[in-house]
């Protein structure tokens, strides 16, 4: 949405008519005035007139309007730097990837959202997995069940190119306890009631 233009000078005559509130350039209250009598203020004092308030009687403010300008830009780019940059990590998984190597990259995974980062998880369908995009459901489902409690979905999983992504940010009440034994880790969510199925749960047992 365009932000709306800011009148000056000449531009407030052909928008404004009649009386305007005038204010000088050090905040001078000049009261009420017809916007021409306002605009002449301005001239002689080598100012602009700005339009700050288009209120029942407009406000108009003499200043400087190229240095006022110049000094929001600033103030903006700098509001910029201030803000917080998000770190996207992302993990690629394949529709076959096995479960030792889901729990290698989904540690990782809980690692980067213990750090506050946010995590990418790609699955990479390959040549004719692309004619049956839910062959990756599995290992999402698998993905979305180990990192419950760490991470929160915010996007996904879709289809994006030839990859299933799913974009995660890290959860409120975080546990910020590093994963020393995914394994371990697994076994114990299994028990409290996990949904990992049993397929999973049986190659855990197996390596």
């Amino acid at each position: 949405m365009k932000s709306k233009e800011t009148l000056i000078n000449r531009k407030i005559l052909y928008s404004v008519k009649g009386n305007v509130r005038c204010i000088g350039s050090e905040g001078e209250a000049y009261g009420i005035m017809p916007v021409s009598e306002a605009l002449t203020k301005a001239q002689n004092s080598g100012y602009d007139l700005v339009l700050i308030s288009d209120a029942k009687v407009p406000v108009v403010k003499i200043m400087d309007y190229s240095k006022y300008k110049y000094q929001q830009n600033k103030m903006k780019k700098e509001a910029r730097k201030k803000q917080k940059k998000i770190d996207v990590k992302e993990i690629k998984l394949t529709a076959k990837i096995a479960q030792n190597d889901i729990n290698y990259k989904v540690k990782h995974a809980i690692e980067f959202l213990q750090a506050d980062k946010h995590v990418r998880f790609k699955v990479f369908l390959r040549g004719r997995e692309m004619a049956n995009p839910s062959i990756a459901n599995p290992v999402i489902a698998t993905v979305k069940d180990m990192i419950e409690g760490y991470a929160v979905i915010e996007k996904g999983p879709a289809l994006e190119g030839r990859n299933i992504v799913m974009y995660t940010t890290p959860a409120k009440d975080i546990d910020k306890e590093p994963i020393k034994d995914m394994a371990q880790y697994l076994k114990e969510k299994s028990m409290k009631g996990g949904k990992l199925s049993a397929e999973n749960e049986n190659e855990q047992r197996g390596s």
